[in-house]
């Protein structure tokens, strides 16, 4: 399934118009419908921003529908990576929180490309 298609479901869903999506992420309808019929791409930035605005995380947008597809559980064999994690543990909680948020846009950011170059192959 597509970004747009899940879009629109989640939009659906939570009984939305195309203008309220607009509308959170600052574009106008036309452009917003576009994305849902994947005939233009949708900004990271706005795919954060819907979101926020539904309480749930970019991941569940891009599976929406699809939660097989995300992991549940996460394993740590790595000792260096453990750690690592270990020292962050260490840090000021104002610290840890940046570095835990970079990390998490980082990866957010990775798996949109991800499935964009996935998504856009298959066309």
């Amino acid at each position: 399934m597509k970004l747009g298609d899940n879009l629109k479901k989640l939009r659906e869903s939570k009984g939305y118009t195309q203008q309220q999506m607009a509308d959170i992420i600052h574009t106008h309808r036309s452009g917003y419908s576009k994305m849902e019929n994947n005939q233009q791409d949708i900004s990271v930035d706005a795919l954060v921003a819907i979101a926020k605005n539904f309480g749930l995380t970019v991941d569940d947008i891009i599976y929406y529908g699809d939660k097989n597809s995300v992991p549940k559980e996460i394993s740590m064999e790595d000792k260096k990576a453990l750690e690592q994690l270990q020292l962050i543990n260490e840090l000021e909680d104002e610290e840890k929180n940046i570095l835990l948020k970079l990390i998490e846009t980082f990866v957010s950011k990775k798996r949109f490309k991800d499935y964009l170059q996935k998504n856009i192959a298959a066309l």
